[in-house]
């Protein structure tokens, strides 16, 4: 099974958060190909929220995205630990969404929910 290009994937996410208003940067680069993804949400209030891709069970292979326990946090907090993450994964690439509503923009499932381009109140 063919994967899509991390790059692409990443042009898409940033089209449709255009799209729908909000703003996205890319904070850190990756792998072009096969790079993981970490989102960051913020609504510009002083918290945020992550979400990262999750192996789901099942015959097929398909991934679920999963935010950080607690959901929101302090941004300086959600900023630290993307810190941590981005020191040993130098293949990461971390994008954020500005978004005064919360929303994820991402179309795969979030949290076992199937979600649609503006989607996401709490991620």
């Amino acid at each position: 099974m063919s994967r899509l290009a991390t790059h692409i994937w990443i042009d898409a996410l940033i089209r449709r958060v255009q799209f729908g208003g909000a703003s996205a940067f890319i904070l850190q680069k990756g792998d072009r190909e096969r790079g993981d993804v970490l989102v960051k949400v913020s609504p510009l209030d002083g918290r945020a929220a992550f979400l990262t891709k999750s192996p789901m069970s099942g015959d097929e292979p398909e991934f679920d995205w999963q935010p950080v326990a607690g959901g929101w946090a302090a941004e300086r907090d959600v900023d630290e630990t993307i810190s941590r993450r981005r020191g040993y994964d130098p293949d990461l690439w971390v994008v954020e969404i500005e978004d005064r509503e919360g929303r994820h923009f991402l179309t795969e499932k979030v949290n076992g929910e199937c979600g649609t381009p503006g989607h996401g109140g709490n991620p």
